[in-house]
């Protein structure tokens, strides 16, 4: 489904990607690990046309690196960022509805908002209140079911579980599993490493830039030596 090919991508003169390749297949969960300032974000913001990528970012085999964010979005990629971006002074039920591509009904995907208020009672208690006031697990909550509104045959999710308490990082996780199980592939960047490897049928992990180590959650459980040198603190 997505194919990362010898990413490169710069800020300024800092160069940041230096050769990534990535594959995602359908509904698989891949996780993209590694410390902070490695490159992890920078990687789902090239494959979304947010940073500038150079190098290859096929979708569905067709060449997506150099289109802009919105019609990246527009063939089926949604992303997730870190920062939980909110329309604050919009309700959370007026957030949900801004995440439907144009022309697009409720419930015409696989996901409607009914289902999101399903899986967060939280968001449906709130749903007529203004998302400023929500607390900052429900925002993040809000900004994944406000993605996942746009029916995405991929979403890119940052940092999900950052600062979110136990039982929400576990409401995480499910959702996460219930995304897959729809058909719709994951690329997860994250820091738990405990959840990454509960969850995902792949990971990578990332240093310096580049990709250090491919496998699955069992073969890096058993790879003492990359935890240490590229994920432990």
């Amino acid at each position: 489904m997505l194919d990362v090919t010898d990413l490169h991508a710069y800020y300024g003169k800092s160069h940041i990607l230096q050769g990534v390749n990535i594959k995602i297949a359908e509904g698989e969960i891949v996780a993209l690990l590694g410390r902070n300032g490695v490159g992890r974000s920078t990687t789902c913001k090239a494959v979304m046309g947010e940073v500038e990528p150079h190098g290859s970012v096929k979708f569905r085999d067709q060449e997506i690196a150099g289109k802009k964010a919105y019609e990246v979005a527009n063939l089926g990629i949604g992303y997730v960022p870190e920062n939980r971006d909110i329309f604050p002074g919009l309700t959370t039920r007026q957030n949900l509805i801004l995440g439907l591509k144009p022309g697009q009904k409720d419930g015409q995907g696989r996901w409607s908002m009914q289902d999101m208020f399903d899986m967060f009672e939280n968001l449906e208690r709130r749903a007529d209140v203004e998302a400023s006031v929500l607390s900052g697990g429900e925002q993040q909550m809000l900004t994944m079911c406000r993605t996942l509104m746009g029916d995405p045959d991929l979403v890119m999710i940052d940092e999900p579980t950052e600062g979110l308490s136990p039982q929400m990082v576990q409401r995480v996780a499910q959702l996460l599993q219930e995304i897959a199980k729809r058909g719709i592939s994951t690329l997860l960047v994250e820091q738990k490493l405990s959840i990454a490897l509960d969850i995902a049928h792949r990971v990578y992990v990332m240093g310096h830039g580049q990709v250090v180590f491919e496998g699955t959650p069992a073969e890096l459980k058993a790879r003492d030596d990359v935890r240490k040198e590229w994920l432990e603190v």
